[in-house]
């Protein structure tokens, strides 16, 4: 049986507003934390580079300042 053939005969608010309600509820947890961590990776990611990109910035102010005496 495919899904149109099983909601076929449904009210339309069993296809758009139950069915998500049951899904979210259900994978609500999952979704979350995929959702967090997702978000908690990205936030490091930036946190690299800019750490990354300060260092190099740094640096390359030492090197220009020791060269110019």
């Amino acid at each position: 049986m495919a899904a149109r053939e099983i909601f076929a005969g449904m009210p339309w608010w069993v296809k758009w507003i139950a069915v998500p309600v049951i899904a979210i509820v259900v994978f609500g947890g999952l979704i979350a934390s995929v959702v967090g961590f997702l978000i908690g990776l990205l936030f490091k990611v930036l946190l690299f580079v800019a750490i990354v990109g300060g260092l190099i910035y740094v640096v390359r102010m030492f090197m220009s300042s020791s060269r110019g005496d």
